[in-house]
């Protein structure tokens, strides 16, 4: 299948849910563990072996979806494969979405937040392989530029291709996915709480930074 842009996505009309990095996200409220777990159930009665990754607790029920091995065509022609969003992702997520209606299961877009570690490097090759070793397990966990964890124990870390540099302040700084509707809101409160504007220039990310000068990127889908 192949890699969907961001807006095929967007002109889907998914209200429920949003494309936070690579994946879809969805978390739909239950009133007790009991439902959530009927609720995810009922999800993998309908995924017909395309199963989404599921969190259930006592109040929530988060989903992700996207296609491993999708394939991502350049202008040029040249083509390559990741795990990202396709067609088969979209049609989930509209039964999905149709399931929890007809349990009364209302959607959170304001709960959704997926974060990400972003390492500046001039050579991920020379890292990569150490990162994943210590934070998965598995130095084969490492497909460049980035490391995943497929437990999803840990953060995705990515690598930020930089020259080659005296070691700065900061090397390493959070990427916090939110949905487009969402992010004003987080940007604010970011800011109320001592924080200060460094960048909104790009309107897919904005870079803030906390009272010591410590940097991060509320990011979205918006733009790219």
């Amino acid at each position: 299948m192949d890699v969907l842009s961001v807006q095929a996505i967007q002109d889907a009309g998914l209200a429920d849910w949003s494309k936070l990095a690579s994946a879809l996200h969805a978390r739909f409220l239950v009133g007790s563990f009991a439902d959530g777990v009927a609720f995810a159930q009922a999800v993998g009665e309908i995924a017909d072996g395309h199963d989404p990754d599921v969190r259930v607790t006592s109040s929530f029920v988060d989903l992700k979806l996207l296609t491993p091995g999708s394939v991502y065509r350049q202008k040029d022609g040249t083509e390559f494969t990741w795990s990202s969003v396709t067609q088969l992702d979209l049609d989930l997520a509209r039964e999905i979405s149709a399931l929890a209606a007809a349990r009364g299961l209302k959607a959170d877009l304001d709960g959704l937040c997926v974060v990400e570690l972003g390492l500046d490097t001039a050579d991920a090759a020379e890292i990569g392989p150490f990162w994943s070793a210590l934070l998965t397990g598995d130095p084969a966990n490492y497909d460049h530029p980035e490391v995943v964890d497929p437990t999803g124990r840990t953060p995705a870390i990515w690598f930020q291709k930089t020259t080659a540099h005296e070691t700065p302040r900061q090397r390493f700084h959070f990427d916090i996915w939110l949905p487009v509707a969402q992010a004003p809101a987080r940007i604010e409160a970011a800011l109320a709480a001592g924080g200060t504007l460094v960048s909104d220039e790009n309107p897919s990310f904005t870079v803030i930074a906390d009272a010591q000068g410590n940097r991060a990127c509320i990011c979205t889908i918006k733009g790219r």
